[in-house]
């Protein structure tokens, strides 16, 4: 049976967004495992398998219901274990603890102000009305003002990425030779960013950059499935 991946669309359902629900599809292309999207508006997450998740990524397994990307990836490797590791093992997932964490308090906050505002215009009204007042509840400021320091940021955020890039420099992936879930965790971040805006948070002959090309091509190019913003 085919699983369901719930995923966060916005006017345009052929352009999943989400960074927890990139990790998700990256997840289960390297299970090998068939998956169908569910487009699913910011308006319509609550309502999503009766709510039981009240976020996505959720995915529908048969009779199982599983939400939370990592808890997901978690379910994959154990529900599946005869198909490729998505950890390479339990030392595995508890790095891959580490990278979530590390994205989400390096990667996630400079790159969610960043392209704010092309988010909010790629959404229907109803659900840009939503945006707008879960955001600036979260700012603390109207949601246009987010991310005009941006490009006097960028420079900072891009010294940050400097252990990414150290180690790019002995392995091509986190993951070592190959990528893992390590890998979709942070890729996925940066696919959030291409999907939905064309502002360039990496410099095309950065090493992170050129990982992150080397992630869109897996999987038969998963990643390059939805095409940069314009």
């Amino acid at each position: 049976m085919t699983i369901l991946l719930y995923d966060l669309v916005g006017t345009d359902r052929s352009r999943p967004f989400s960074p927890h629900c990139w990790k998700v599809a990256f997840a289960l292309a390297h299970k090998g495992l068939a998956y169908e999207s569910v487009p699913t508006p910011f308006t319509a997450v609550k309502g999503v398998e009766q709510g039981v998740c009240g976020t996505v990524p959720v995915i529908r397994d048969g009779e199982r219901v599983v939400g939370d990307s990592f808890a997901i990836a978690l379910y994959l490797e154990e529900t599946y274990p005869d198909r490729p590791s998505l950890f390479g093992g339990e030392g595995g997932k508890a790095a891959a603890r580490f990278i979530e964490r590390w994205s989400q308090l390096t990667v996630h906050p400079f790159l969610g102000a960043a392209v704010l505002m092309d988010i909010h215009d790629r959404l229907d009204p109803a659900d840009q009305a939503h945006f707008r007042t879960t955001r600036e509840a979260r700012f603390g400021k109207p949601i246009e003002e987010v991310p005009v320091g941006r490009d006097a940021g960028l420079d900072a955020f891009r010294a940050k990425l400097e252990p990414l890039r150290s180690m790019l420099s002995v392995q091509p992936f986190i993951g070592g030779e190959t990528a893992l879930f390590s890998d979709y965790i942070v890729a996925s971040a940066f696919q959030w960013a291409r999907v939905i805006s064309p502002y360039p948070v990496l410099a095309a002959d950065d090493p992170v950059a050129m990982w992150f090309e080397r992630c869109l091509d897996l999987h038969s190019g998963l990643g390059r499935s939805v095409s940069a913003a314009a």
